[in-house]
């Protein structure tokens, strides 16, 4: 009923689509909002046309006529509105040479028989340049042009403005632009992390729930996010109860084994003497199989409470056991590590690396380094190496190093299998690589705060 109750509690909490919605509506508002801004700020700069009569008599020094460009006079209604006055009417010039077409400009001819009909000269006398020429009889030019009348020892030229990249319009629309860009992103910002914040939060617990390890506490949030998070609660949950279950079936059978193999142990005394040294060798093989087999399952099955570790005392202390049983270890002095785990479990991770180590490769080194907030501990081997396609393989259950299955040269294939069962459970990791004399086994434990 409880949890029932719980989910119904849950719907009735806000959900992660209500941000989003607000932050989509907001945002159309505002752009909306400046939208109109922009618009009734006045339109965009452009040059009125210029007639043709305007520039002969601009070219004469009359100036152009009143009202001629489409519009009041520059720098009155403009001005009064405060919009941009732009940059005037064309002025003529006075230069030396003829002048030359300006890039996009070319000769026009009908422009230029009409200009000298104005002006009342020979249309030797005057040039047209401008972007429209051949289209059609224009009396007006808009674009870039170039007209010139040749009086005297030179040149009267009058030029069409060349308009700037960005007027004050376009500055004051790219302005409007930035500031709501940077009035939303600001909230955008806090929803999107607050948002992704318990989704980062519960992506990392689960990522530290292994097998056999404990859940931690999930985040709460908006209801979808505790949707996820029962849903992963679940998950973990079914899948440690298949774990205990596969684990007590393994135990089950590996003890029962025991009273067959007891049996056949007391029918070998029977047999001739080489047929019984043989089935007797047979036996305790796969008496020492069960038997690591239960030490297998009692791993995955105990949780002990964890404390506070010294690694350097942890490792001292089980090297110096192992040197003095005949072993070939040697320990490397490393900086102070303080991990949180169960020291019984620890000491039997690293025995079996060590083991595998002297087994393989004839000595065991053991070593550690710190790095952010993980200790990483080594144990290397002068042995032959590994394939490294095959070295995520050999932590699985009975996958032996040795293809031979002789028991002389192997074991029975569960010590890199509790080496990563009991580095999960502490949190940490454990991998294969090769080193530089041979393999090297590697344990990544987090630190204890």
């Amino acid at each position: 009923m409880s949890s029932v109750a719980d989910r119904r509690r849950d719907r009735r909490g806000s959900s992660i689509a209500a941000p989003i919605f607000l932050l989509v509506i907001v945002s159309v508002l505002v752009a909306t909002a400046i939208s109109f801004v922009v618009t009734f700020s006045g339109p965009p700069p452009f040059d009125f046309p210029s007639s043709l009569r305007s520039i002969a008599l601009t070219l004469e020094g009359k100036g152009p006529p009143p009202f001629d460009r489409g519009g009041p006079p520059l720098g009155v209604a403009q001005a009064a509105d405060g919009q941009d006055p732009g940059p005037g009417p064309p002025r003529r010039r006075r230069e030396r040479a003829a002048p030359m077409a300006r890039s996009g400009e070319v000769a026009d001819p009908t422009a230029r028989r009409r200009l000298a009909a104005e002006l009342g000269v020979s249309p030797t006398a005057v040039l047209a340049f401008t972007e429209t020429a051949g289209k059609t009889e224009r009396d007006a030019f808009v674009g870039s042009f170039t007209f010139a009348w040749h009086e005297g020892a030179g040149w009267w030229v009058v030029r069409s403005h060349v308009p700037p990249y960005l007027t004050r319009w376009h500055v004051r629309t790219l302005l409007a632009m930035l500031v709501a860009i940077l009035l939303l992103s600001l909230p955008a910002w806090c929803i999107a992390h607050a948002l992704t914040r318990p989704l980062r939060r519960l992506a990392s617990a689960a990522d530290q729930a292994g097998t056999g390890a404990a859940l931690p506490a999930l985040p709460g949030g908006s209801r979808e996010v505790r949707d996820l998070a029962r849903a992963v609660t679940t998950m973990h949950a079914r899948l440690a109860h298949h774990a205990e279950a596969r684990t007590a079936m393994l135990a089950g059978i590996a003890h029962d084994l025991g009273t067959p193999l007891s049996r056949l142990a007391f029918r070998v005394e029977q047999l001739p003497e080489d047929a019984r040294a043989r089935a007797a060798a047979d036996i305790g093989e796969m008496r020492a199989m069960i038997a690591a087999t239960l030490a297998f399952t009692r791993d995955e099955a105990i949780q002990a409470d964890a404390r506070r570790l010294d690694l350097a005392s942890l490792l001292d202390s089980l090297v110096q056991d192992m040197a003095d049983a005949g072993q070939p270890v040697t320990l490397m002095p490393g900086p102070r590590a303080v991990v949180r785990g169960d020291t019984a479990a620890l000491r039997r991770l690293f025995a079996n690396l060590i083991e595998n180590a002297v087994r393989y490769g004839e000595r065991a080194r053991v070593g550690w380094e710190i790095a952010g907030g993980n200790v990483g501990i080594w144990v290397a081997d002068d042995g032959p190496g590994i394939d490294p396609a095959q070295a995520e393989r050999l932590f699985q259950p009975f996958v032996r190093g040795d293809p031979s299955r002789n028991r002389a040269t192997g074991g029975t294939g569960l010590g890199l299998a509790i080496v990563r069962s009991i580095a999960t459970r502490h949190g940490g990791a454990a991998t294969l690589e090769n080193g530089d004399r041979g393999a090297m086994a590697r344990v990544v434990l987090p630190l204890a705060s």
